[in-house]
This record gives structure tokens, C-alpha cells and sequence, in this order.
């Protein structure tokens, strides 16, 4: 399904951030994580991806720090902050607000 890119864009926060409140993660995880959890649906590239983690970051929602992996390749893996679980708490009510509202219209505008 294509999805447009002001509902991907809007959806790009709260996303991250509760990929996050899953636990510390890199960017190629996050990537293959809203793979994931969207069946498909969602493709993200870094360009899509990276820009959200940096402001993020600049706003103190996320704290990021190089460590090595596995292979022995350094990554830079992010974290949720406290202030990123409050914002996360508010966009997942914002979030809540905007799916009743449509799922109500939806319902009188198109009746089963």
C-alpha cells in the first residue's frame, strides 16, 4: 500500500520514540523494526529516518552515544530520555484523539 508521505511524516515521533521505549537501538534496527511493525507498509530509508533522530536528540528526547557491535563496526545507538517517554506519553493521547475522531466519521460517512 502506498502510504502518503504527510501521514508517514506525522506518524515518524511517536514511532520512533516507542521503538525506543522498547529498547536502546541503531539506525539500520530501527529501520527493519517499522519494516516490521507495519507489514511492509512502511519503507523508510535513512534519509527518512536520520533527521527524526537528530532532532530528537537536539530536543533531549533521545541520547545517543557510539559503541561497538558484534562485528566489531562501531554504531551509534539511541535511547529514549525521560523527556522522550513524556512526549511519547502525550503524542500516544494525541494519537488516541485523532483515531476515535475518525474512526467516528468513518463510520457515519461510510456505514457497513
Amino acid at each position: 500500500m502506498e502510504m502518503s508521505k504527510d501521514l508517514v511524516a506525522a506518524s515518524a515521533t511517536p514511532l520512533v520514540l516507542a521503538i525506543l521505549a522498547e529498547g536502546e537501538s541503531y539506525g539500520y534496527a530501527i529501520i527493519k523494526r517499522v519494516a516490521e511493525l507495519s507489514g511492509g507498509d512502511l519503507q523508510w530509508t535513512d534519509g527518512m529516518l536520520y533527521p527524526v533522530l537528530h532532532r530528537l536528540e537536539r530536543q533531549g528526547c533521545v541520547s545517543a552515544k557510539w559503541a561497538e557491535a558484534e562485528t566489531g563496526r562501531k554504531r551509534k545507538y539511541y535511547r529514549i530520555t525521560r523527556d522522550g517517554r513524556k512526549l511519547l506519553d502525550a503524542q500516544r493521547q494525541q494519537w488516541h484523539v485523532v483515531d476515535t475522531i475518525l474512526r467516528g466519521a468513518w463510520m457515519k460517512a461510510c456505514p457497513a
